[in-house]
């Protein structure tokens, strides 16, 4: 068979199976309910948008004044062709934000998570993830021993045993890692944070924690996983996104101590040569933090939604994973009835996205609702009745 052959035969075979992902075209801003291109208006329940910041007019306008101010984009790498003040400036916000000395922007998150271990890690040292982690910190640390040829181990989802066996393991290793996410994105559930600094200072390792989906969430100001246990400045190293609560468009940042910043600024390849960010972006982050910074009663109103809507699931009779973060998945089994459900939630007016192997491991496939600081009460019943006829038709309540 040909190639084009080859990949139509499997995409059929993803069809057949029911796994085939279907895009869905929006013909409005992102917010708690948008136009929908053959459905008309529905109810957005599978967007990062946390804290409702992709449609603020502050935060666009930013966009709109960067757009003026600066034009389009750098044309270059940074250290090439120069690089604009409104990414210092958001720099500066971003590690004040969540309490480092010094950040580093890069055009997404999975970009910074692949510059950090490939950089800082060397043929002697150790990387050490949980199970859980991210794709992006899977394929950093893939990418880093192929590269650098370092060391590699993998502990059971937050079993704080399992790491300290790992730990001892790596014995004298000149540099060991920790990396974790901060919210693990497919369960909801937060990081033992105290537990990895405790065992960090205990074997002299470094602690690195993707808080992508904890920026904005977590703690009262929303400063992330470091706030939420009240250890803001404890983290050696914070890697996070601007593309889901700091308004939504795209960019990831690093940030630790100023050492570190500069050590990637010269060494680390995703930033070395990609362009910069956009300063529309760039400047639209920069006003979602400043926004955030203003209106703190954004993440409080995020988590009454979340606990009004996860308290509504178990009394419709659904089994939502617990949890204290907006992301409530509800487990299924197969990955073909995660799609199917999905599907018929959709023609209900209410888009949420079913996930299947190899996303979650087989058997384990769920549709993950994320609940905004947007929805109105209005939005979450509307929300509930839909889940209250589609689980009666599949038998699931």
């Amino acid at each position: 068979m040909s190639f084009i052959a080859q990949l139509q035969d499997e995409l059929a075979g993803f069809k057949k199976a029911g796994v085939y992902k279907r895009l869905n075209y929006l013909d409005s801003p992102q917010d708690r309910r948008v136009k929908m291109e053959g459905r008309g208006e529905v109810v957005i329940l599978s967007s990062n948008n946390y804290l409702g910041l992709c449609d603020v007019p502050e935060v666009v306008q930013a966009g709109k004044a960067a757009l003026d101010h600066w034009g389009a984009g750098t044309a270059s790498v940074r250290f090439i062709c120069g690089t604009f003040t409104v990414h210092r400036e958001l720099e500066q916000a971003l590690a004040k934000f969540v309490g480092c000395e010094s950040s580093l922007t890069y055009v997404s998150c999975w970009n910074a998570n692949e510059g950090l271990c490939a950089t800082v890690l060397g043929e002697s040292d150790w990387v050490i993830s949980d199970q859980l982690n991210h794709a992006s910190i899977i394929d950093s640390i893939r990418l880093a021993k192929a590269i650098t040829k370092c060391q590699t181990a993998v502990y059971k989802h937050s079993d704080m045993a399992d790491l300290e066996q790992k730990l001892r393991a790596a014995g004298n290793a000149r540099r060991k890692l920790i990396f974790t996410d901060g919210i693990f994105s497919m369960e909801g559930d937060i990081a033992k944070l105290p537990d990895l600094a405790a065992l960090a200072r205990k074997y002299d390792a470094v602690l690195a924690v993707d808080d992508s989906h904890a920026t904005g969430v977590l703690g009262k100001g929303g400063r992330g996983t470091a706030e939420h246990y009240g250890m803001l400045g404890e983290v050696d190293i914070i890697t996070s996104t601007l593309g889901k609560a700091l308004g939504g468009a795209a960019g990831g940042f690093t940030a630790g101590a100023l050492a570190l910043s500069d050590y990637l600024t010269q060494r680390s390849r995703p930033q070395l040569f990609s362009n910069a960010l956009p300063p529309t972006v760039a400047a639209s982050a920069l006003a979602s933090v400043r926004y955030i910074d203003a209106h703190p009663e954004l993440v409080s109103r995020l988590h009454q939604n979340a606990r009004y809507f996860r308290e509504q699931l178990l009394a419709l009779g659904f089994k939502p994973l617990p949890g204290e973060t907006p992301i409530v998945p509800v487990i299924l089994g197969e990955t073909a009835q995660a799609i199917r459900m999905s599907e018929l939630l959709l023609d209900e007016g209410v888009f949420v996205t079913g996930f299947g192997y190899p996303v979650v491991p087989q058997g384990h496939a769920r549709v993950r609702c994320q609940l905004s600081a947007a929805h109105s009460p209005d939005d979450l019943d509307f929300a509930l009745r839909a889940f209250k006829k589609v689980g009666s038709k599949l038998g699931l309540i």
